[in-house]
């Protein structure tokens, strides 16, 4: 049985560190949910936002961080009958909700229908590198207001499809490789990141990112000199969209970009007919999809059609060394996927 309160990590005021508290109160499942005992929480560069800013927290504080949620089902909501207590589960916290289903507290209540078994060839760790930085791949490429390609369970023939991967080193660009190949797209080209690695995922080319931007521009056109329908941008801000853009279709393309901040800045641009796609990776903003996701994800785990990646650890609520990655991530500094066991 939960105790009545729980040791966490909160925001109590913007732009300041967190704080460590014994006596956040422990709430109970309702209606479609599931409590757990948490034993990872997975660190994620937005929360350096939530924490500075109020990214998605906004004013609704004191308030816990992170998205990624893994532990033990400790008691289930009175009409969840797809869990057992004891279950290893990974899940993503509700990003408008906030707190309850974070993961940064010893106990955490999620919304079972973005909940997964975790099979045991997957260590809590490494399921846990898994929701914020799959679902945009996911939302951007079958969600309804993305390219909306036909899922993946719906056994699609996508092998004459194309698409271009901007990011290849970062976790989000991994997924994407991973979640173009699930869908069965013929030609995943990615830009940057290790080629065995993702080719290893389901990439059929790996470009290099470095050099000038012509030279990287003449490398994506050698692959696609009539351009690409769909492009997935993981990384690249406003400033420097126009390499993915330029990379698309003369007409009818589509760009997907992460967290939009701002419009593409207009210069360098030659593309003038393409829809932009701001995707925002929340399994609850687009629950259909999701759902479904969530539903296999056991399935793909075990077959290894999504596979971890990789990620460095925290032990317990460690507030000093977790706000030091949050600083980290606001400094622009190179940081490891971290991730906090809390119990």
């Amino acid at each position: 049985m939960a105790p009545k309160t729980q040791k966490a990590l909160e925001v109590h005021a913007l732009k300041q560190p967190l704080v460590l508290v014994n006596d956040r109160t422990v709430l109970e499942p309702g209606s479609g949910q599931v409590r757990i005992q948490v034993t990872v929480a997975g660190i994620n560069p937005h929360d350096n936002k939530s924490r500075d800013i109020g990214l998605f927290i906004g004013d609704k504080l004191p308030a816990v961080l992170t998205n990624d949620v893994v532990g033990r089902v400790e008691k289930l909501g009175p009409d969840v009958s797809k869990f057992n207590v004891g279950d290893r589960v990974v899940s993503q916290a509700d990003w408008t909700e906030g707190s309850p289903s974070n993961g940064l507290q010893e106990y955490a209540v999620l919304e079972a229908q973005f909940v997964s078994k975790i099979p045991d060839k997957i260590s809590d760790d490494g399921a846990a590198t898994l929701p914020t930085n799959a679902l945009p791949a996911l939302v951007a490429f079958y969600g309804p207001k993305g390219f909306q390609l036909p899922a993946p369970w719906t056994n699609p023939d996508l092998k004459n499809e194309s698409i271009f991967i901007i990011g290849g080193g970062s976790n989000c660009g991994r997924f994407a490789v991973q979640l173009a190949a699930l869908g069965g797209l013929g030609t995943i080209v990615v830009l940057g990141g290790d080629e065995t690695e993702l080719k290893s995922y389901g990439a059929t080319e790996v470009l290099d990112r470095t050099g000038s931007p012509e030279e990287v521009a003449a490398r994506i056109y050698k692959v696609f000199p009539n351009g690409v329908k769909y492009v997935f941008d993981a990384i690249n801000p406003p400033a420097t969209q126009y390499v993915g853009i330029n990379a698309l279709t003369e007409s009818g393309g589509k760009y997907a970009r992460l967290l939009p901040l701002g419009p593409p800045s207009p210069e360098h641009i030659k593309r003038t007919d393409y829809e932009l796609v701001n995707v925002f990776g929340s399994s609850h903003a687009v629950p259909d999809v999701s759902r479904e996701f969530w539903a296999r994800l056991p399935e793909y785990l075990e077959s290894g059609k999504t596979r971890p990646t990789e990620y460095t650890t925290i032990e317990g609520l460690d507030v000093d060394a977790v706000n030091k990655v949050l600083d980290d991530y606001r400094a622009g500094n190179k940081v490891t996927k971290t991730h906090v066991h809390i119990s």
